[in-house]
């Protein structure tokens, strides 16, 4: 029976790059509507992770259920969770060739079958949402880097995802462009929806977050609420993190 009020769970997940053990007995249950911020060192499996939920890595063992159906190997079980779950990187990934319209009703038009007349609405809206829509007609390369990540943002809503991953959104920004990309994030937290972030940003996780995850070595270390996570770390692991991150 499928608990409607689970979005994600991992059970035992492990996942190697050749001898690389990257997630190491992954459990974690992400409920419907929660927000997760995702931190820990570079290599500690973090993206991998994220990326595991929409099949984007496939893990080796364990299992993986988003929202009632588990993720497995075939291409129409990866279809139909792809759909769900809505994914922004690092870096951009529009189509350079595109204008920011064109980006954002591609999608919607070849997978929800919906008309081009209603793609365009619902790309205006989502374009006012992230609070750009003067930059319809521009391309991307016209676009600042935090313009762009707010294209992308908008990019994945126009898919109505029941879930939202973030994989560091904002690593490869300027750091004037960061606020205005982690804002537009905090709005969409507000409105409800699923979202798990990964994340150095540590303003935003305590504005944003339901609960923090702390991940080193491929596995999680340590969980719990803003508060408890910044202002009681349980693990020496955890505080030295949090001694290194928050000094810059």
């Amino acid at each position: 029976m499928v608990n409607a009020n689970l979005a994600v769970e991992f059970d035992k997940v492990n996942k190697w790059f050749d001898d690389f053990h990257v997630l190491k007995d992954i459990d974690l249950k992400i409920s419907t509507g929660e927000k997760i911020v995702i931190c820990g060192p570079s290599g500690s499996g973090k993206s991998t992770l994220v990326r595991c939920v929409n099949s984007l890595e496939r893990h080796d063992s364990g299992t993986i259920v988003v929202h009632g159906k588990e993720v497995n190997n075939k291409l129409s079980r990866i279809s139909e969770i792809s759909s769900e779950v809505g994914m922004v990187f690092q870096q951009f990934n529009l189509f350079p060739h595109l204008t920011v319209k064109e980006n954002l009703i591609l999608g919607p038009m070849k997978a929800r079958g919906l008309s081009k007349k209603e793609a365009e609405e619902r790309a205006m809206k989502l374009l006012e949402r992230v609070k750009i829509p003067e930059q319809v007609s521009k391309y991307p390369h016209q676009l600042s880097g935090g313009q762009q990540q707010r294209v992308a943002i908008a990019r994945s809503l126009c898919m109505e995802p029941k879930i939202m991953l973030f994989d560091e959104p904002t690593s490869a920004l300027d750091p004037e462009m960061i606020a205005e990309v982690l804002d537009v994030i905090i709005d969409l937290a507000q409105e409800g929806i699923t979202m798990v972030v990964v994340t150095h940003e540590m303003g935003f996780a305590k504005k944003a977050a339901d609960r923090m995850i702390f991940m080193d070595e491929g596995r999680i270390v340590e969980t719990g609420t803003p508060d408890n996570f910044f202002n009681n770390p349980q693990t020496e692991r955890c505080k030295l993190f949090l001694e290194q991150i928050l000094q810059h």
